[in-house]
């Protein structure tokens, strides 16, 4: 639901911008830029200006990529989404922190479920997928490996550990008879390799390259090497063989590591949270926290590339000076500001004195394009396409979306059908032919505390047939969620869902009387009125309280994760043009984004313009104003809870 506690205190930390680069202000680092004192400049018109590289053939890289602002799709875990992957057998895999794993298969057009298990008991720590696409493994707290045939979506195997494990990677070559998984310890620096569809007994033990637990593990095919990260900041490269060393057959290979860039992590006491090679593994990409830098390697010469600053110090300084490749209004960067801030403290360890991320995080992954030619990763402000051989941000995806992208997998595959086209045929302007060739590129995104994973596409949500409804439910109400609906008919009450005029909220602190207004938002007002004749808002608690701003309710789940309207489904803002957050003791809607109205509402302390047109008014407090603030004013925990309860008894209709 809608944030803006710390809305109000971000404007204070919005820093001076000292330089106007305003070309690219996500780029720390241009070879665009010469570096030391320059010549008098010459004012006369020879002056000969340095040409702006050109990546050849873009328009079609960028054509074979998502492009909509919005995503047009999203699915559902029961819990929230940690893990999103593609294999290369176009299927997708997801995964969430209540150990349960979904299959997807890539259609020509969309996705389409295929199998659900509850592959561990409690949450899934870490995923891999084979080179080949054709076998995929999770590790779960609960101290196991399981194994899965992809194609035949089968589980095949179960590895026990007697450590706890923490990362894991398939380390073997396509076509490979055996399948070898390397796992990781979470308290040491040793990685064992198993065979995928063997016992419980490691194969090989590698204890000599790592002192700190590794949490990162990424393995190129192509030159049959693993790159490594650990806990402390240190980079290594080995083979999956004795004496699990940097490859020496390959041409252009570092021969010393003091001769590399590897050592950038430490220097900057930072540790990459994903680390994601290029189609030809000539390059492999970073995200790190806690400086939140993207970087770019080149894998046999070991040198950084490319170095892009995401870190909130810098963005902050580009919304002031207004030079970010986009910008966000100062009450909605507050807000996402905030939520950083909150992602940033989520599962840390102190280790060494870095703080080391194992929460949501650390699932933060940047992905590339087919040609090798674009990055795409997530931040603050949406999910950014950077084109690395420009240097420059080319799209910025779901940049109005109200989500914080963390983990990402892109399909771009091949012509939706196959067939064998004759030289005449290519050069004729059939659309059955045109059609042919179309793709569905997609960009499949999980996000912060959400239990849904995001697809982009190159469709707006309007344009498809079922636009409004891009938030498919494919899950079963939980326990609670249909004792809920049971309880609805019994209470005598649901009746057809008339609109009304006002409404008493009976609390346990005392009684709150609203004036509400079906003839500018009848709809919201029907559900409204709908829930509080079924008594769905029975006992139900105000779950958050912010002093001077709002006191929110409406959750029968208490915690501002649950809550359904009238209709089972999300339904659409409105807003009225005489109805305005301009005085205290307004009643909206909250929502987690544009047109995601369920149950949940609040009331305001305060004027908040800054709410206009993003949560629907239908109603004012016109008496009970005491009992407001005797609520906004109770002691409440850092997650603005109030320590002891306030419940609504009931809600009277008038």
């Amino acid at each position: 639901m809608s944030a803006a506690a710390a809305a109000e205190s971000a404007a204070s930390l919005l820093g001076k911008r000292d330089r106007e680069d305003t070309e690219d202000a996500a780029v720390v680092e241009s070879d665009d830029d010469d570096i030391g004192p320059m010549p008098m400049p010459d004012n006369s018109d020879t002056t000969v200006r340095k040409k702006r590289k050109v990546l050849p053939h873009e328009k079609l890289f960028l054509d074979h990529m998502p492009s909509a602002d919005r995503y047009s799709k999203s699915f559902m875990h029961r819990e929230h989404i940690n893990f999103v992957t593609l294999t290369k057998t176009d299927f997708v895999i997801t995964t969430s922190i209540d150990g349960h794993l979904k299959l997807w298969k890539k259609q020509e057009v969309g996705i389409e479920f295929v199998k659900h298990y509850r592959a561990h008991t409690s949450a899934i720590i870490a995923v891999s997928a084979s080179a080949d696409g054709t076998v995929f493994a999770t590790v779960g707290e609960d101290g196991y490996a399981k194994v899965f045939d992809v194609i035949n979506f089968d589980m095949i195997n179960q590895i026990k550990f007697d450590y706890v494990p923490l990362a894991c990677c398939w380390v073997h070559r396509r076509g490979e008879a055996q399948a070898l998984l390397a796992v990781s310890e979470a308290n040491s620096g040793v990685i064992r390799i198993y065979d995928g569809r063997g016992g419980n007994e490691p194969l090989q033990t590698v204890s000599q390259l790592h002192r700190s637990p590794v949490h990162l593990m990424a393995y190129t095919d192509v030159f049959d090497t693993v790159v490594s990260a650990d806990e402390s900041g240190f980079l290594e490269y080995w083979q999956p063989t004795e004496p699990y060393e940097p490859p020496k057959h390959v041409k252009g290979m570092w021969q010393l590591k003091s001769q590399t860039d590897l050592y950038e992590f430490k220097k900057a006491k930072s540790i990459p949270t994903s680390l994601t090679f290029s189609p030809s593994s000539s390059h492999f990409t970073t995200l790190s926290l806690p400086d939140r830098q993207l970087r770019v390697f080149a894998f046999q010469t070991g040198k950084l590339t490319r170095k892009y600053d995401e870190s909130l110090t810098a963005i902050q300084e580009m919304q002031q000076a207004g030079t970010a490749v986009y910008r966000v209004e100062d009450m909605e960067f507050g807000r996402r500001l905030a939520n950083e801030r909150e992602l940033e403290k989520d599962g840390v360890v102190v280790d060494h004195g870095i703080g080391v991320p194992r929460g949501a995080a650390r699932t933060m992954r940047a992905v590339w394009d087919e040609s090798g030619n674009f990055v795409i990763y997530p931040t603050l402000l949406g999910i950014k396409v950077v084109n690395i051989y420009t240097n420059r941000v080319v799209r910025v995806l779901g940049k109005d979306e109200s989500v914080r992208f963390l983990d990402l997998a892109m399909y771009q595959g091949a012509p939706a059908k196959k067939g064998l086209n004759t030289l005449a045929m290519a050069a004729s302007a059939n659309p059955l032919l045109a059609e042919k060739e179309v793709r569905d590129p997609t960009l499949f995104c999980t996000a912060f505390r959400r239990q849904r994973f995001y697809m982009f596409t190159r469709q707006e949500p309007e344009d498809t047939k079922s636009g409004a409804d891009r938030d498919i439910f494919n899950e079963r109400p939980t326990r609670e969620e249909q004792t809920i609906a049971a309880h609805e008919p019994a209470t005598g009450k649901a009746g057809p869902a008339t609109l009304a005029g006002g409404a008493v909220i009976h609390t346990t602190m005392g009684d709150i009387h609203l004036k509400l207004f079906p003839e500018h938002v009848p709809k919201t007002v029907e559900n409204f009125v709908g829930h509080a004749r079924s008594g769905y808002f029975e006992g139900v608690i105000f779950h958050r309280v912010i002093a001077k701003f709002m006191i929110q309710t409406g959750d029968p789940l208490g915690d501002g994760t649950g809550g359904t309207s009238i209709w089972n489904r999300e339904f659409e803002d409105e807003f009225s043009e005489s109805l305005r957050h301009d005085r205290a003791y307004t009643v909206s809607m909250a929502n987690a984004g544009a047109n995601t109205n369920g149950s949940q509402f609040f009331i305001t302390t305060t004027a908040t313009p800054w709410l206009d047109r993003k949560h629907t008014i239908f109603g004012r407090v016109f008496s009970g104003l005491d009992v407001v603030h005797a609520i906004e004013n109770v002691r409440v925990n850092h997650h603005d809870k109030p320590f002891e309860d306030i419940k609504i008894i009931n809600v009277d209709v008038l």
